[in-house]
């Protein structure tokens, strides 16, 4: 399967590689021997709110300019960020926080509690754990400039964990005139308080994306750098993404030195890049990520769980990851609703995903379970290796078990776009589409987004599963964590019933640096800390 997405791939590499060097060769000149860091990303950002979206490169691009009330280390823990403190009172139902002293945004003006307020209410108005966290709130105030207080419902101690999450959507704190957008709408202008400003002259759609260190931030005084938590010192004076969808360019951009960073390889690439003088490679997110399959709820013929759960049992995960790498200790299956080797994870239902499969049992259950021969539009990425190979290999399945497959390509950013269209396929619609979660969004039910089950309010695919969002609430109200454990269990249970996605395995992904490079930090890719020795 790999050799093909291969074979598919390289029209478009040798067209971009062409485009490219057109677009970045000046750029890149001019940067010689400047305090630059020249990082090439997953994608482009096609979206730079980072609130509206729950991609991983707005994500990226959201922790350089924007900051966050709390961070995570490497232990899944919560500290202080831009916090000197958080306080609880009335048995835990009043939370106070108080913001640190000298915080700016980037426009200048100082960080207030009002803007914070306003920045809550938006972010939790998208997020599935910020959904959680505002049902639990009574009342969001700003009774002074630095206190943040929230009255609660009832207690809600995970609220640390859910402004410092470090997964789509991020808290990102921001001015009170941008946050006071609604969210359904996107913001277009960046103002943060994180340590970079975003210099929106210098974008290039497909191209460039560019950062000026922010002198007005001020770290914090104590702590250890560790994944978004602790002090975040910025130690290049620019940060510039180099966007390159051929893989090959960015290739022999990292072999000569012209990058310094290349986010995630293809992994066809990687016995290559192990073998470069001055190259590093390694593991940085050690939860891995998590592959799977988002089914449209809203349209024919997946609004038909008996037809969700015939594609849910046709599924070998070992299938989806041997498409993206040949490395066996890059990849699991046998992967279930939460991710492996964490206390939520069990076996629960997990004979759908193991059990021996019959295709031509399989194809007659599909016209069992009622399907009429209705087109089903699978959207794929082009730019992304390992998306296209997945991809690939659910539109191949698909056609196998029957489906009438229309598979469209296009590049991600343009899937995010269409993936948003709740509308029927003859409209623009679609029915499928695949994409990669972080291990740590599926962690527990709370930033689960693919689990949450609230229709329209939840994420593309727009599952409505009122037993499923009621397991969810009994979740975050379970009084121990052994009860936490057997409400997941139920949950697992349950989604392999109504299927709102189908996961496809567990993948881990090699990062390639210059070797001169110290300080990264595992989690996402963050810009801090990094320096070249």
């Amino acid at each position: 399967m790999e050799r093909t997405v291969m074979a598919r791939s390289i029209n478009r590499r040798t067209f971009t590689a062409s485009a490219l060097a057109t677009l970045t060769a000046p750029s890149l000149s001019l940067a010689q021997g400047a305090n630059v860091l020249k990082f090439v990303p997953q994608t482009d950002v096609a979206v730079l709110d980072p609130v509206w979206t729950t991609t991983y490169p707005t994500r990226d691009h959201g922790y350089l300019v924007f900051d966050t009330l709390f961070g995570m280390d490497g232990q899944y823990k919560m500290s202080p960020q831009m916090l000197e403190g958080a306080a609880t009172e009335a048995d835990g139902k009043v939370w106070n926080l108080t913001l640190r002293a000298g915080l700016k945004f980037h426009d200048g003006s100082a960080v207030l509690a009002r803007d914070c307020v306003a920045s809550i209410k938006r972010w939790g108005a998208r997020d599935a754990f910020g959904q959680a966290l505002m049902a639990a709130t009574d009342e969001l105030s700003a009774p002074d400039d630095k206190t943040i207080r929230f009255r609660l419902k009832y207690p809600f101690p995970l609220l640390p964990d859910a402004l410092g999450k470090a997964s789509p959507n991020m808290c990102a704190m921001m001015p009170e005139r941008l946050a006071n957008t609604s969210p359904t709408e996107r913001i277009t202008e960046m103002v943060g308080s994180g340590p970079y400003r975003f210099l929106a002259g210098e974008r290039v759609p497909g191209a460039l994306i560019a950062y000026a260190k922010f002198d007005g931030y001020v770290p914090r005084s104590s702590g250890t750098p560790d994944w978004t938590a602790g002090p975040k010192v910025a130690h290049f004076e620019r940060i510039e993404w180099r966007i390159m969808p051929d893989s090959n360019t960015a290739l022999s951009a990292l072999r000569a030195g012209e990058i310094d960073w290349w986010y995630s390889p293809d992994a066809d690439l990687l016995p290559a890049i192990r073998r470069m003088n001055g190259v590093a490679s390694k593991v940085i997110d050690p939860t891995g990520w998590i592959s799977t399959m988002r089914l449209n709820h809203l349209v024919a013929p997946f609004d038909n769980a008996a037809l969700r759960r015939v594609v849910l049992s046709a599924v070998s995960q070992a299938d989806f990851m041997q498409g993206q790498t040949s490395e066996r200790d890059l990849w699991k299956d046998g992967v279930g609703i939460f991710c492996p080797g964490t206390p939520m994870a069990s076996d629960a239902g997990m004979e759908v995903l193991t059990k021996p499969r019959d295709l031509a049992a399989l194809k007659k259950a599909v016209i069992d379970a009622g399907y009429k021969g209705e087109k089903v539009v699978v959207l794929g990425a082009t730019d992304i290796a390992s998306s296209r190979a997945l991809s690939d290999v659910g539109a191949d399945l698909l056609q196998k078990l029957g489906f009438n497959v229309d598979y469209q390509l296009m590049d991600w950013g343009t899937v995010v776009q269409r993936r948003a269209k709740t509308e029927p396929v003859e409209q623009g619609g679609w029915n499928v589409f695949h994409t990669f979660w972080s291990g740590t969004d599926h962690f527990t039910p709370a930033g689960h987004a693919f689990l949450r089950a609230n229709g329209r309010n939840g994420a593309p695919g727009w599952p409505t599963v009122p037993a499923l969002e009621t397991m969810r609430d009994d979740w975050f109200k379970a009084p121990s964590a052994a009860a936490a454990a057997e409400v997941a269990r139920k949950m697992q249970l349950l989604a392999f019933q109504e299927v709102p996605y189908v996961p496809l395995g567990q993948r881990f992904f090699p990062t390639a640096y210059r070797s001169n490079l110290t300080g990264m930090l595992n989690g996402n890719p963050v810009f801090w800390n990094i320096k070249r020795g």
